[in-house]
């Protein structure tokens, strides 16, 4: 039931309709602009496999008592909770927390809303069913998904039925026997190139009049008329990986995914039309809570990453005992174990969702709004750290090729730590992280990936215990009253 990564990559050459630079990508796992990443997804699944990490990397399932991936695993405790955050963390150490999309994000999404499921339940028992076995389907297969669950931008001041195109927005076309017709456009398939199937729904509010875009399904990468539209491939124009040694390898992709006429059968469809219900199936479940929990997992790997990387520039450039470095790296070092102690309080304060153990909501959302904010700010202490070392770098590893430029380059990339060598490899890591165009997506990707801030920090404000707050300024205000004070001065005033 666990798979390898040959075996991933051999699923991916399956037919799929990838637009790239005006031409169709026949095989992605050969393509320059997309091999070293998938063969870095595909390492994921040898991890898996090696025997020293099984215990670690999978379960038993409880139905079917085969070995699983922990991605798909339902906690029913804390202490499995965390046994599968270990291996979802252990797992974004392979891509220091740069795959944003890996195969744990969207199991999580799938897991969460199956740990759910008397939702659609109520909903309606067919769909539920098509859940149901789709969870088992996903997690028995081993399969890597995505998902595409917001519309294209296009005019915002509008709802998806009044855009200038009735099928900008992905929706239903047609419904018979068979199930549903889809026509139109859903963003972002991040690592949909490496993904064997995508759920596509929506967590943006939907306003009346939206119905045929409510919908909830998964289907495989290569259907019948679905077209993938990438970005600019950050791997193409990595020239190899000494000089981009995070954009050569970890380039997960993002595509705009276009569907023209795609047949969704009924067995695949978890939501059909209806506009409460698209928010219910993360809302009121814990598919978004489980879903974004797995996201902070790999952003504190990410963060211990950065971390490092700011400790071996200062190390590298002999300032890190100078008193205002020690202040950045200081503090550097408390927003990362922040990040971290965040984790472990969601899980500490986490409940009992029905059969299920899932982390404290609230938490959760409390470390999203504090993490849009800090990852900018931390990529600006990596540029304040290394000034213009990332700059005033080598053209190409071919410089160190000619041993007249090698020598030049030996003399004037000093440090006191290492040789020439080491220092320009750690300043290409350091610009390819923060100021490359794939170190400056993933700035983007970590602010909004999650929705604006106004969005977080509404499920923030949302699900605070504001109760128990005011209780407490009630209590004190009922401690006293006006009546009671101006006796006690007419009293004092008598007494004197």
């Amino acid at each position: 039931m666990i798979k390898n990564g040959e075996q991933h990559l051999a699923s991916l050459r399956d037919g799929r309709v990838i637009y790239l630079n005006g031409e169709v990508v026949d095989d992605a796992t050969t393509h320059p602009a997309f091999r070293n990443s998938l063969r870095s997804a595909a390492a994921l699944y040898d991890f898996q496999c090696a025997a020293e990490n099984r215990e670690l990397m999978t379960f038993t399932t409880p139905d079917t008592d085969e070995t699983a991936n922990r991605i798909w695993e339902l906690p029913t405790s804390y202490d499995q909770l965390v046994a599968r955050r270990q291996a979802l963390e252990t797992w974004s150490g392979l891509h220091a927390g740069f795959i944003g999309r890996s195969p744990d994000h969207v199991a999580s999404c799938i897991a969460g809303m199956y740990m759910g499921i008397d939702v659609f339940e109520d909903h309606d028992p067919a769909r539920a069913a098509a859940l149901r076995d789709y969870y088992r389907y996903a997690r028995d297969n081993d399969l890597y998904l995505t998902y595409v669950i917001i519309n294209p931008q296009a005019d915002r001041s509008k709802a998806a039925h009044e855009q200038a195109s009735e099928f900008l927005t992905a929706g239903v076309v047609d419904q018979d026997g068979e199930g549903l017709t889809i026509r139109g456009a859903k963003m972002l398939a991040s690592a949909g190139i490496m993904a064997n199937e995508v759920l596509v729904t929506c967590i943006q509010p939907l306003r009346p009049g939206d119905e045929k875009y409510a919908v909830s399904f998964a289907i495989p990468m290569n259907s019948k008329g679905l077209r993938i539209l990438s970005r600019k491939s950050y791997e193409q124009q990595a020239r190899n990986v000494f000089d981009s040694p995070l954009a050569s390898r970890f380039d997960e992709n993002d595509a705009v995914l276009y569907f023209d006429d795609v047949k969704v059968p009924w067995d695949r469809m978890f939501v059909n039309q209806d506009i409460e219900m698209c928010q219910k199936q993360f809302h009121a479940t814990p598919a978004h809570i489980h879903q974004n929990y797995q996201a902070q997992i790999r952003l504190m790997v990410k963060m211990r990453f950065l971390a490092g990387l700011a400790r071996r520039i200062t190390d590298t450039n002999g300032i890190t005992n100078f008193p205002q470095v020690k202040e950045i790296l200081g503090t550097l070092a408390a927003e990362t174990d922040m990040v971290a102690a965040l984790v472990s309080a969601m899980e500490a304060k986490g409940r009992q969702h029905g059969d299920y153990f899932v982390v404290d909501r609230h938490t959760l959302y409390t470390a999203q709004v504090l993490t849009q904010q800090l990852y900018p700010k931390v990529v600006n202490t990596l540029r304040e750290l290394s000034g213009g070392g990332m700059i005033m770098l080598p053209s190409a590893v071919e410089d160190f090729g000619n041993p007249e430029i090698a020598e030049l380059i030996g003399r004037t990339q000093q440090s006191p730590a290492c040789d020439s060598e080491e220092r320009v490899k750690l300043f290409r890591l350091a610009w390819d992280a923060v100021g490359s165009e794939f170190g400056s997506r993933h700035t983007q990707y970590e602010m909004f990936y999650a929705g604006a801030t106004f969005v977080t920090k509404n499920h923030s404000f949302n699900t605070y215990d504001w109760e128990g707050c005011l209780s407490m300024v009630d209590s004190m205000l009922d401690s006293y009253s006006l009546e009671q004070e101006l006796e006690r001065v007419r009293r004092d005033s008598r007494v004197a």
